[in-house]
Order: structure tokens, then sequence, then C-alpha cells
């Protein structure tokens, strides 16, 4: 299982939605570090939902650190 990390700009970010995209939001990031494996990796790829992860193990924990956070129509802009 992965761990996730947040920026601390990224909490502000998810403040800044409504309450029902944050809990889509968390309810998803935490569903993903949950079941993620190479295959899963490569199904939300091909989907288009995420783009590789690269990174390195920190000290044999695996982190999903999480940078920005914003609704879909916010990433348009």
């Amino acid at each position: 299982m992965y761990i996730l990390d947040f920026f601390r700009s990224s909490q502000k970010d998810l403040k800044k939605i409504n309450k029902s995209d944050q809990s889509f939001t968390l309810d998803s990031l935490e569903d993903f570090a949950k079941n993620f494996s190479s295959e899963y990796e490569i199904s939300l790829m091909t989907t288009g939902k995420i783009q590789k992860l690269q990174g390195q193990k920190e000290e044999d924990r695996l982190i999903i650190l999480v940078l920005h956070v914003t609704t879909r129509k916010g990433a348009y802009r």
C-alpha cells in the first residue's frame, strides 16, 4: 500500500473546492493508494486518468505526493 502526502498548497487547493468534489477527490486518492499495482497504473494511463508516475522509494515507503488539486473546470483555465 502506498501512503498519500499533500503539499501544503494542495491542502489549501482542496479547501477551495466544494464539499462534494473534496469528498470525491479524497475518496479517489485513497482508493488509488490502496489498490495501486503496476496493472492498475497501466489501466489508468490507458484511460487517460493519470500520467506515468515517477519517483523513488523513500526509506522503503512508497509515497504518492499530491502537488495540486483543482476541479476539471479550473484545470482548463
